[in-house]
């Protein structure tokens, strides 16, 4: 029994040896994760025609299992475990899966795309019913049914049931449309599909025991159905009169019926005999509804049956274990074992509608009808002891050519695990039993190197001619033998060894190269292109037998026997081994049966599973299996040994292997274990390239000599194309000549303008630095006025400024002989009164007066300069425009602005001077004021004194003097002062003004030359800055007219140059 793990494969073989016949279980299907944990099948259900089916696993996926093509294929990962599973019959192509979350989705398994997505259960769909039209599916869950429209995918009806009674199945009866609903208190009702009409209800017996239905089946014609539940009973209903006609009494290891299915036959009409009934023991017994015979069972108690799928061709049989995996049966298989006594049968009681219900019962007697046990799949090896009058017939079989003796041979290999150097060639010689056919292959020979050899060299090169020779001839031997030796593309590495063995003797080369391929490479070419998946699945099985783990491992990786055994057989391990180790191997391969060479192949990997377990690239395995390794072949081979003796009689290569048969003298057999279609087709196609070739060849000996015309003639149009080019070029140098002379002519009349436009050049450039050279000493001119300008500028400032010092010291001074003059006023103020008071008041309005007056001129001074200011800004710019350049306008400017601010500045100082005067002047007038007011009050209290002290010396003196005339009082002490800014002035008496004397002193008084000091010195001061000023605007307007004057000399210059210049361009 073969067993395939789909493992995470999206596509792969269903069985890589094909189960033997006899065998009922064809394969075993399992999927494990990487985790080595298997995930359990689920559901599976058939297509219409029997030969594919679709099988879920736990995790959602869905593969597609094509038995006859013997591939799978994952068509769906649906990310959650389903429910049931079927095939829509109207596209072959589709079906649909119901899901954990109660829906129902339908798929294309060659797409792989979503078609539809139904909704509308309320609870997990347990089963869908397709109708036979694949229009319409049914869906049933434990509480409704709803009938779909695969067209349009929508719901079209739906059954809804009472509570109490619970829905256990309902599906389209076959070639009909009627509906079929069986319910969980045993009824059955019959309804027309398109109009739900009830046709008719099944009878429930009213004797006997109850059974609980729960497990249905239908025949294929729809006539028959047969019903099981809680009991060994199953009742059988003939639907055409809606009566029980039999009851069957299944043997008594059966308690409760899971599950009935019909097992269809190709002559039954559709009125299928045979029904399965799956029991709770998972054991699946398949019984003859009208004879109750026991015709074979599957299944165990170790290796129980979940549920069962019957083919529609009645072929195939799936069942999903207990463990979760898929075992595939073969009907045929499962009949043909069958080698047992007749079962008794149990006389059928048949009655009519009235007969009683224990009249239908019949029993099937398991025991007579129980299948034998199976082994265990291990055969048990029994050694027969032969009769020692066979002794000489074993003998004989033994003995071999030469007079050597087999079995000698092998016991002198075992002891010394390989034959003598000196004696090996003759050894194999004798075992393989080599006819020599001289005759034979000379005439193989003669026929010349094979055609799809005559490029060997360049697929493979070898360094000795002699060996490539010798491959060449061996090869083309085999391809004239057989023809699909001319297409088999790694003889050359099969036969390569045994070339360099033999190079010396070719026929034997040949014939041990024949007897290897006729013996240990049988079956090689029945796949012809493609590698002998037989022989590899062989391979793999014993591997799979031997070392599970390793074999899962190259699983795991992807690594298929297409990688890991045939470069091994494909090359006879000549690429692995080295020669001695080779010589060795092969004294064992020859010395045993076929098969031992498929052992070998497995003992290398076995022994090489410490590395190969540590690779996982695809690259590793390639390399490691096409390049020598670390390996004793010693022990390599002991295991092979033992692998021929442990592995079990059902996977052993030796079924798959003939005996030895050695080459037949005088004539070498016909070798056509190949697909001779295939070979043909290659072989007609390889003629056809030949013939392709030398009509190649012969157009290319055409083209050739064609070419060789051409190039004869090609030569000849050369020569007169050369001697042409040779006068064009005469001519074409006498050209380059004359063009030469004209150049040189050119030349020199450019030479000649170059050096007239250099004359021209160098005469501007003197006329533009004499022009340069002018204006610059007109620049340094023009610098030297202005710094001249600015000097005299900064002389006047200079002198102003000590103007100015010498008006401040002057004002100092003055302001000093006016506390002089005020001490000297505080003598004579009494003296002086009233005439100064008079004189003060009438020169104070004077003062003021002519100082508004002064400062009205002043103010227009001003004006006047900013004026002339404004006009000598207007002819410099006058001046700037008539040719100046820029560096001197903006010199000037410059310097125009700096005297303007410097100007600015004086004029502020001076405003800020005749400020602190006036401020001054204030000052001193009120000072004056102050103390004449205070002297006036002294002596008007002195006076008053006075007058007090005289009144009694008045009295007594007017008494005695009254005729002496009147006396003066004495004013001397008098003084007349302005009024008080602080108070109202005070005014003497007219008695006191009358009396005031010529010593009475008067502020700015004209005609007192100390009191007139003060005022005359502040307007002297402003006489001297305002004649300054005018000086100043006379020199400007002066120094205006001079820049004038030469900025219409330097324009006149200018005008001169540019017309010089222009004239010296024209000529």
């Amino acid at each position: 029994m073969e067993v395939t793990d789909v493992g995470n494969k999206e596509e792969g073989k269903v069985w890589y040896r094909k189960a033997a016949a006899g065998k009922g279980v064809l394969v075993t299907i399992v999927r494990t994760t990487q985790q080595a944990k298997t995930v359990r099948f689920l559901h599976v259900a058939f297509d219409t025609t029997g030969d594919s089916f679709l099988a879920g696993d736990h995790h959602g996926n869905i593969y597609v299992f094509d038995i006859s093509r013997n591939r799978f294929r994952l068509v769906q990962r649906t990310g959650q475990a389903c429910t049931a599973l079927a095939f829509s019959l109207r596209r072959t192509t589709e079906f649909l899966v119901a899901l954990t979350d109660y829906t129902i989705k339908c798929f294309d398994k060659d797409t792989k795309q979503l078609v539809s997505w139904m909704r509308g259960h309320e609870g997990a769909v347990s089963s869908i019913s397709v109708h036979s039209s694949g229009r319409y599916a049914i869906s049933t869950s434990s509480d409704t049914a709803q009938l779909w429209d695969l067209d349009t995918f929508q719901r079209k009806r739906k059954l809804n049931i009472r509570q109490s009674v619970g829905i256990q199945r309902v599906f389209f009866l076959p070639l009909s449309n009627t509906i079929l609903s069986c319910f969980s208190d045993d009824s059955i009702f019959a309804w027309e599909s398109d109009t739900l009409f009830c046709k008719y209800q099944l009878p429930v017996p009213n004797s006997g025991p109850k059974i609980s239905y729960k497990a249905f089946a239908v025949t294929r014609d729809g006539k028959s159905l047969a019903a099981g539940g809680r009991s060994n009973l199953l009742h059988l209903w003939c639907l055409d009169s809606k009566q029980l006609i039999r009851v069957i009494q299944m043997p008594t290891q059966v308690r409760t019926v899971r599950q009935l299915e019909f097992l269809p036959d190709s002559f039954d009409g559709g009125a299928s005999q045979t029904l399965g009934v799956l029991s709770q023991d998972g054991v699946m017994r398949f019984i003859n509804i009208h004879t109750c015979k026991l015709l074979f069972q599957t299944g165990s108690h170790d290796d129980a049956i979940t549920s069962v799928t019957v083919g529609p061709n009645g072929r195939h049989i799936v069942a999903i274990m207990d463990n979760g995996s898929v075992n595939v049966y073969s009907v045929q298989s499962l009949t043909q074992e069958l080698n047992k006594p007749p079962s008794s049968q149990v006389a059928v009681v048949s009655g009519e509608a009235d007969q009683e219900y224990s009249n239908l019962k019949v029993k099937v007697r398991s025991a007579a009808a129980q299948r034998p046990a199976r082994s265990s799949g291990r055969r048990t090896q029994v050694k027969i002891l032969r009769p020692p009058a066979g002794s000489a017939a074993e003998d004989k079989e033994n003995e071999l050519p030469a007079g050597l003796n087999r079995k000698r041979l092998v016991a002198m290999l075992k002891a010394f695990g390989e034959y003598p150097a000196k004696y090996r060639m003759f050894v194999w010689r004798s075992l393989l039993c080599l006819p020599e056919n001289h005759a034979v292959y000379s005439s193989l020979t003669d026929k010349g190197l094979h055609s799809a050899y005559l490029t060997l060299q360049e697929k493979y090169p070898i360094k000795s001619h002699k060996l490539q020779r010798g491959l060449q001839r061996v090869l083309s031997a085999l391809a004239h033998w057989a023809a699909i030796f001319g297409e088999v593309e790694y003889l050359p590495l099969v036969a390569f060894p045994f070339v360099k063995l033999f190079q010396n003797n070719p026929m034997l080369c040949f014939e041990v190269v024949a007897t290897v391929i006729v013996n240990w490479c049988q079956h090689w070419f029945e796949y012809f292109p493609n590698p002998p998946l037989n022989i590899l699945s062989a391979v793999e099985n014993v591997l799979a037998h031997h070392d599970k783990e390793l074999l899962q491992h190259l699983v795991d990786c992807g690594i298929t026997s297409q990688l890991y055994a045939w470069p091994l057989l494909e090359t006879l391990f000549s690429e692995v081994l080295t020669r001695d180790e080779w010589l060795k191997l092969f004294d064992n391969i020859f010395s045993n049966q076929p098969s031992f060479l498929l052992m070998a192949c497995a003992a290398y990997i076995t022994c090489c599973r410490e590395p190969l377990l540590l690779c996982s690239q695809k690259q590793d395995f390639e390399y490691f299996f096409h390049h020598r390794n670390n390996l004793d072949v010693g022990a390599m081979i002991k295991e092979a040994y033992r692998l021929m003796g442990s592995t079990p009689a059902d996977i052993h290569p030796k079924t798959l292997f003939s005996d030895f048969t050695p080459l037949s003298k005088g004539q070498y057999p016909v070798f056509n274990h190949y697909p001779e279609f295939i070979v043909e087709y290659q072989s007609r196609e390889r003629e056809k390239i030949r013939l392709q070739e030398l009509e190649y060849l012969r157009e290319r000996q055409e083209v050739s000599a064609l070419r060789s015309d051409f190039v004869r003639r090609h030569a000849e149009e050369e020569a007169y194309y050369a001697q042409q080019e040779l006068l064009q070029k005469a001519e074409e140098q006498r050209r380059i000549l004359l063009a030469q002379e004209e150049e040189k002519l050119t030349q020199q009349r450019a030479k000649l303008a170059a050096m007239k436009r250099e004359l021209k050049v160098k005469e501007l450039q003197l006329l533009d630095a004499t022009r340069r050279r002018f204006l610059k000493h007109q620049q340094d001119l023009r610098a030297s006025q202005v710094q001249g300008l600015e000097q005299e500028i900064s002389r006047k400032t200079d002198l102003r400024e000590r103007e100015t010092s010498a008006a401040v010291q002057d004002l100092e001074v003055r302001q000093m002989e006016l506390e002089a003059q005020r001490r000297q006023l505080e003598q004579h103020l009494l003296k002086e009164q009233e005439r100064m008071g008079r004189r003060v008041e009438e020169e104070v309005e004077i003062r003021m007066r002519r100082a508004e007056r002064e400062e009205e001129s002043f103010t227009e001074l001003l004006h006047s300069t900013e004026t002339n200011i404004q006009a000598l800004e207007e002819s410099l710019a006058e001046a700037c425009q008539l040719g100046l350049d820029s560096d001197w306008q903006s010199e000037v400017a410059e310097r125009l602005q700096q005297v303007e601010a410097e100007q600015e500045r004086k004029r502020e100082r001076l405003a800020e001077l005749h400020r602190q005067t006036l401020a001054e002047e204030e000052r001193l007038a009120d000072t004056m004021r102050d103390v004449a007011g205070r002297k006036w009050e002294d002596v008007m209290r002195s006076r008053a004194q006075l007058q007090e002290q005289h009144q009694p010396l008045s009295s007594a003196h007017t008494d005695g003097q009254r005729p002496a005339g009147p006396q003066r009082p004495s004013t001397s002490a008098a003084v007349c002062v302005g009024t008080n800014t602080s108070g109202p002035p005070v005014k003497p008496n007219s008695t006191s003004m009358k009396q005031t004397g010529t010593n009475m002193t008067c502020l700015n008084s004209p005609s007192s030359s100390e009191s007139t000091s003060t005022v005359f010195s502040l307007d002297r001061g402003r006489a001297q800055l305002d004649s300054s000023e005018r000086e100043l605007l006379k020199e400007i307007r002066e120094l205006r007219q001079k820049l004038a004057a030469r900025a219409r000399e330097s324009n006149s210059a200018s005008s001169q140059s540019v017309q010089s210049l222009s004239s010296v361009s024209v000529q």
